[in-house]
């Protein structure tokens, strides 16, 4: 794994790895400043700690991870990595509990693409759609009042 950090980082990967829960994200993204703006403006994720390798967030009290490309260099995937096309084709990362109007206006703010404005939707839900940097979908949404 390929880093352009100088120095330490906050604590030791491994300690890290350890820290982290059953279940996380670690999305690969192409320019970290970027990438972690996004989460911390548009998303209001707490950035635990960043640098030009790695960024440790916490989106809406989950823990996540965004690693640039450089990093999987010697990965299967390093190719890949290397088009212009929209990552993450075919998941949705879905965001319950983040206001889908409010999260709209702070996108359309920070220049990142609505993908589909806040509407009610059958499932039950007010939700948007945000793409990240990369491309990545975040559906962003709240509960709908119970119909009568």
């Amino acid at each position: 794994m390929a880093k352009h950090r100088t120095g330490e980082p906050w604590m030791p990967a491994d300690e890290y790895g350890r820290w982290l829960p059953t279940f996380s994200v670690n999305l690969l993204v192409r320019d970290m400043p970027k990438s972690v703006a996004f989460y911390r403006d548009v998303l209001l994720a707490i950035v635990e700690y960043s640098d030009v390798d790695f960024a440790a967030l916490k989106l809406h009290g989950q823990r996540m991870m965004l690693h640039t490309d450089h990093t999987y260099e010697n990965h299967p995937w390093s190719q890949a990595l290397t088009t212009t096309a929209p990552r993450g084709v075919g998941a949705e990362l879905r965001l319950f509990g983040l206001d889908p109007d409010q999260v709209e206006t702070r996108a359309r703010v920070h220049g990142a693409p609505v993908l589909l404005p806040p509407t009610d939707k059958p499932h039950g839900w007010r939700e948007m759609w945000v793409g990240d940097p990369d491309g990545y979908l975040w559906a962003v949404g709240v509960p709908l009042a119970k119909k009568a």
